[in-house]
């Protein structure tokens, strides 16, 4: 770090490079993790997601509860952690495959935001989730996410009308929104979906 003569600190060469040394070091992993998939055609198992899946469907929750609202940068970690995990993950006609799904989804969760039936938020990140979803597990991913849902509504409800419990946090916007915050529900199906898959070997 140096100074001018004005008093205003210039970050040298060598300190701006050493702050982009982790951003460096994780691309390069990349790139040899995907040169590895490339020429080796052996893939990483749906565990690679998790480290990525889980603190995201924490922060969706807590985000959702406490503001009614899913944020753009949780559905854009999401979808780009799709996208560069994917290739390491699943066969590259799975891969384009399971984008096809999310825009598909995408277009569906936009029109019902449209007639109101499900917030735009709760659509993109929706649509940002539903690649790291097996086309074959459709049907149980339904159930899961029904069952999820079930809870997590019981749960939200109840908390709410515990008043020692919205003490805890007075500024949050769903204990008194009549909508559900539905990101309570899809972070954590995506996340229990994912480990269930590692376990089972999927």
């Amino acid at each position: 770090m140096t100074s001018t003569d004005a008093g205003t600190r210039v970050t040298s060469p060598a300190a701006r490079l050493a702050g982009r040394a982790p951003w460096i070091a994780a691309a390069l992993l990349y790139l040899a993790a995907l040169a590895w998939v490339v020429t080796t055609g052996t893939r990483l198992g749906v565990w690679a997601f998790l480290p990525v899946a889980v603190p995201l469907a924490v922060h969706v929750a807590w985000s959702d509860m406490a503001r009614m609202k899913i944020p753009n940068g949780a559905v854009l970690v999401c979808a780009g952690a799709f996208l560069l995990l994917g290739p390491l993950v699943l066969p590259w006609g799975d891969f384009g495959w399971r984008i096809g799904i999310g825009l598909a989804v995408l277009v569906v969760g936009f029109l019902l935001n449209m007639v109101g039936a499900l917030g735009a938020g709760d659509a993109k990140f929706a649509a940002a989730m539903a690649p790291y979803i097996a086309p074959s597990d459709g049907a149980l991913m339904a159930y899961l996410f029904a069952a999820v849902m079930l809870g997590a509504f019981a749960a939200h409800r109840s908390m709410r009308a515990i008043p020692a419990v919205r003490r805890l946090a007075p500024d949050w916007e769903s204990w008194a929104d009549r909508r559900f915050p539905m990101g309570l529900a899809l972070g954590p199906a995506l996340a229990l979906y994912l480990a269930l898959a590692s376990l089972l070997g999927a």
